[in-house]
């Protein structure tokens, strides 16, 4: 395990990684997840072997520290994902991340270009204000005392045994901001970053998630979209094979 300060204060992000040729691939999770939970078993596949991997675990989250007074805005999770990746030593990597983690890539690419050659976003956060369905919305609607008090526990029994999972070692303060930020977006918006970054990027959209808002505008920029046969939001679960030659860049 490995790790880094990431707010002046001593709180530090962890990951783990495994060695192998550069660049590197950085696992991203989403919202209440982590990483190595949700991507370990795709970086450990015959077809992407040899490549150092970093599983990364955002803060408030999985193994790393949960400050009290960090804000947790795509913004500051992005500053803090950068720490990890400088004291890492990684530059020019492969980003793979998953739905928050996604918001959170995009934001890294557009402030710290250098760090990011590839991205392979997966139902990723694109715009402010998800829909009511969202999992962040359901958080989000709670004010933040009240969701720590009682709103926790309650979203965890609800959310089903898989998200639970990994969401219940995310601190609930930390869960809570996490979600407002998401929902408050980015400046520029995560969407307009995508159309105009130059990078590889690939956007996977799970089959049975619907239609990618717009996909023509993303595609016209460039932005590679595949809807991934018979899977919902957790691609790298639904179907792993679709997953990881899209990482290997076969798609």
């Amino acid at each position: 395990m490995r790790q880094a300060e990431f707010d002046g204060e001593g709180s530090r992000i962890r990951w783990t990684e495994t060695p192998g040729a550069e660049p590197a691939r950085v696992y991203v999770h989403g919202l209440g997840s982590a990483s190595a939970a949700y991507h370990a078993h795709i970086a450990a596949r015959p077809e992407l072997a040899g490549r150092r991997s970093l599983f990364v675990d955002l803060p408030g989250h999985g193994i790393s520290d949960r400050p009290a007074g960090f804000g947790y805005s795509l913004e500051e999770h992005a500053a803090a994902l950068a720490a990890a990746l400088d004291a890492a030593g990684v530059g020019g990597a492969e980003l793979i991340a998953h739905s928050m983690g996604g918001a959170v890539a995009l934001v890294l690419a557009h402030r710290r270009p250098d760090l990011v050659s590839r991205l392979v976003l997966t139902e990723a956060n694109l715009d402010a204000f998800p829909p009511p369905t969202a999992g962040s919305s359901g958080i989000a609607s709670y004010e933040e005392d009240d969701f720590v008090d009682g709103g926790y526990a309650r979203v965890l029994e609800k959310v089903g045994p898989l998200w639970a999972s990994t969401m219940r070692h995310a601190d609930p303060r930390a869960l809570h901001r996490s979600a407002v930020g998401l929902r408050r977006g980015s400046q520029p918006m995560m969407r307009a970053i995508l159309e105009e970054l130059t990078v590889d990027r690939v956007y996977l959209q799970g089959e049975l998630s619907g239609e990618l808002d717009g996909r023509r505008t993303l595609e016209a920029a460039g932005v590679r979209v595949v809807t991934v046969p018979g899977a919902g939001h957790n691609v790298m679960f639904d179907n792993p094979d679709v997953f990881a030659a899209a990482v290997a860049g076969r798609m």
